[in-house]
């Protein structure tokens, strides 16, 4: 294992749904189906304005399309209900995007300390952890683990307290307008990779701009990293 060179970041912290594996597709599948129970299944605009949120948002989304009205007993139940969905399709379909575990590798090699940093809680994110590689993160961060989900900052905030490092000195890669928006208020920088370029949020970084508008990780090295940290100071 090699040191951290000078203008290596002193940790990165990587969004997991959407950014280190191809969830999205099945949140969408148990959020379509969530919708449908609760009477009226949403548009596909009112469900790209889940993605990366937290079950509360989503819920919330999906009773006000279908002006339904949820007691906190219901809630608990439809929770659990999805959730359970939701594992068994990551049971059925789940692993890292293409490029993740090459890239994860090499930067494990430059000795820089990573966590995972989702929305997604802790019941469900270990199981796409497992399936991304464990052993390339040191700690991870999930959102029953904070007092506020993204798109509030708590989570960057508690994962930079955790490796002793400023946000500043900390890189991030989200997919997100949520995440987006968690790591720029946390104070972080950030590497966006919406599926969309028109989602980035003010001061990320887009890797789509680095990489002639591709946001697959295949082929990204070490060395792109670091210089996408020093390029994100004037993002």
């Amino acid at each position: 294992m090699t040191s951290p060179s000078w203008n290596s970041p002193r940790a990165i912290f990587w969004d997991m749904d959407g950014t280190l594996v191809d969830s999205e597709p099945l949140w969408g599948i148990a959020t379509y189906e969530l919708s449908e129970r609760l009477g009226r299944r949403l548009t596909p605009e009112l469900r790209a304005a889940t993605v990366g949120g937290s079950f509360g948002n989503t819920l919330r989304v999906c009773a006000e399309h279908a002006g339904f009205t949820v007691t906190e007993r219901e809630e608990r139940v439809l929770h659990d209900a999805m959730f359970a969905r939701v594992g068994e399709l990551f049971a059925q379909s789940l692993g890292p995007r293409p490029g993740v575990r090459a890239l994860l590798s090499a930067l494990r090699e430059r000795g820089i300390p990573m966590l995972v940093t989702t929305n997604t809680e802790r019941s469900l994110a270990d199981e796409a952890i497992a399936a991304v590689g464990a052993e390339f993160f040191c700690d991870s961060v999930t959102g029953d683990e904070v007092p506020r989900f993204k798109p509030a900052p708590d989570m960057y905030e508690e994962a930079a307290r955790r490796v002793g490092a400023a946000p500043g000195e900390c890189l991030v890669f989200e997919d997100s307008p949520a995440g987006m928006s968690a790591a720029v208020a946390a104070g972080c920088r950030v590497i966006g990779l919406p599926e969309d370029p028109r989602d980035a949020v003010p001061g990320v970084l887009l890797m789509q701009e680095m990489r002639d508008g591709s946001r697959s990780f295949d082929g990204v090295r070490a060395e792109d990293v670091e210089r996408w940290f020093t390029l994100c100071a004037s993002a």
